[in-house]
């Protein structure tokens, strides 16, 4: 079972920090593109996800154990989800219909009718709601090939925010898309940072790894750090943060020699 955070001993990072981490845009890459509106050789671009997208990003956040889902099939060939996600104290439950594709395959229709059940589930969480609310755009299709001749682009607030960085202070990502794949990676990420840290005479070695380690242990993880993944991965970052931004705030002002 993966690690989770305990409501109850950590709440500020419980539905606030999941949240945010659930509704974080998507990578460019994983969205995609299909048309609309077809008129000679243009096409309006909606642009969408897979369904195994959106798999991927409850798994990131919540851990394979924070999700739940199950479905229905009704007599018309649509679907309805009952999607669960265990944000902070509770599980809470969204509900929608997908219909079935226009593919000549029985099956086919049926399977495009869970994925699309599961997608529009997962929007009213907020998770790729974005993606319905990007402005109208018009791209240059091949309506023999049935595909656009160029990708279409998505604007700037639909790309997910990177941190800059500086040669006092290095960045560490906190985007969805850049967070550790596993504990093993975040262990060694945070050995990195912090030997960062201390060039920068911001923290001793050690500190930051003891200060991620203990509130994991009070948010009830597990102490071996490379166990952890979910939303243990998400804690870290934040306490990461928490720990730089208190670390910088108590070193003293350095003075230059003459």
């Amino acid at each position: 079972m993966p690690a989770k955070i305990s409501p109850e001993q950590h709440p500020e990072t419980s539905m606030e920090t999941l949240t945010r981490a659930l509704t974080q845009p998507f990578d460019p890459k994983q969205v995609k593109f299909k048309p609309a509106v077809v008129s000679g050789n243009r096409a309006m671009a909606l642009a969408y996800v897979d369904a195994r997208v959106i798999q991927d990003r409850l798994d990131e956040v919540l851990g394979v154990g924070g999700w739940q889902d199950d479905y229905e099939a009704l007599p018309d060939g649509s679907v309805i989800c009952r999607l669960r996600l265990k944000l902070g104290k509770r599980w809470i439950t969204k509900v929608d219909v997908g219909g079935p594709s226009e593919q000549p395959d029985g099956g086919d229709r049926l399977k495009a009718a869970f994925s699309d059940a599961l997608k529009r589930a997962a929007v009213k969480f907020g998770i790729g709601r974005y993606l319905y609310r990007l402005p109208v755009q018009w791209a240059d299709y091949d309506p023999q090939r049935r595909q656009f001749t160029q990708p279409p682009r998505l604007p700037a607030n639909a790309v997910p925010a990177r941190e800059p960085e500086t040669p006092t202070k290095p960045a560490l990502k906190t985007a969805l898309h850049t967070l550790p794949a596993n504990g093993t990676e975040l262990q060694k990420r945070l050995l990195d940072y912090e030997a960062k840290l201390v060039t920068q005479h911001v923290c001793e070695r050690g500190q930051l790894l003891q200060h991620v380690q203990a509130a994991g242990a009070k948010a009830g993880y597990p102490v071996e750090m490379s166990t952890w993944s979910g939303a243990a991965i998400v804690l870290a970052v934040e306490e990461t943060k928490r720990f730089e931004h208190e670390a910088r705030q108590r070193r003293p002002e350095r003075k230059e020699v003459a």
